[in-house]
């Protein structure tokens, strides 16, 4: 049986200023993004330049905290937060939805494409394969803050099971921020990115990145303990997997309607290149 590491989560102070360790995952993120983001813009069929990534990334910023503190309050604690209104603007003290994420970058994604008469898909698939690396980043960010631990296991079954002692009960239980780090983190990153290298119709590695957080999420629930506050819901499922059960369908669709549109991408034409990368 291990003890789940103890750290600080403060990393380091900037004048009166605390860093969190957590702050500094999305940090690593957005510089994941940013830097693989370059790279894939130097192919010219993707119909992106290096100032798009840029600021994609910028507009991305806003739709993922945004849309992961309002995913939140609104799918997790909504009763709690409309009588405490001002701890929404608090996100320090915990409290982010991925699925609510997810929400927020899609937005982004239509304001963003809609502002460069671009196609809506063309930019989504040219961004989703580098977003699970941030989903890695924040399961890891969780697990250093020894938070959203797993379910309990047996340590004779399960040798890597570990207490967490934020959880005040000296129970064995799964580091199920680590199995979502390697699920809906690091697999579905390799996949997408491996899927996205050849030109794909406009829309399909969209759906599959929707359709592969869904069903790497689903699993991996099964190991993570419920919020003490919500519990198990219909069906002994918990609210993370009920949020990913319409996400695994919206994928499905959008995947059989880009499949029967066939619209190949766009590539960048020289003039755009010269001018989104002045």
């Amino acid at each position: 049986m291990l003890v789940a590491p103890q750290f600080d989560p403060v990393a380091f102070h900037i004048g009166p200023l605390p860093v969190r360790w957590y702050g500094l995952m999305y940090l690593l993120g957005f510089i994941a993004f940013l830097t693989l983001g370059r790279r894939r813009a130097r192919e010219t069929w993707r119909g992106m330049s290096e100032r798009d990534v840029e600021d994609l990334l910028f507009w991305g910023v806003f739709g993922v905290i945004l849309g992961g503190r309002l995913g939140y309050v609104l799918f997790y604690r909504p009763s709690y937060y409309f009588a405490n209104p001002i701890e929404i603007f608090e996100p320090w003290k915990g409290g982010m939805a991925s699925h609510g994420g997810i929400l927020g970058v899609t937005l982004v994604l239509w304001l963003f494409a809609r502002s460069r008469g671009r196609s809506l898909f063309q930019i989504a698939d040219f961004a989703v394969p580098m977003i699970p690396l941030g989903l890695a980043f924040g399961r890891l960010g969780n697990f250093i803050n020894g938070e959203l631990w797993g379910r309990p296991a047996d340590p004779h079954v399960w040798p890597w099971a570990m207490v967490f002692p934020r959880a005040h009960d000296n129970i064995p239980r799964h580091p199920s921020q680590l199995y979502q780090f390697a699920l809906e983190g690091m697999t579905l990153f390799v996949f997408l990115w491996l899927f996205s290298r050849k030109p794909r119709p406009t829309g399909v590695v969209s759906a599959a990145f929707l359709i592969g957080y869904a069903v790497l999420r689903f699993v991996a629930e099964f190991a993570r303990e419920p919020d003490d506050f919500l519990g198990f819901l219909a069906f002994h499922l918990s609210m993370g997997q009920w949020l990913s059960l319409p996400v695994f369908a919206i994928g499905l669709l959008l995947l059989a309607w880009r499949l029967r549109v066939n619209e190949p991408p766009i590539p960048l034409s020289e003039e755009e290149r010269v001018v989104t990368s002045a």
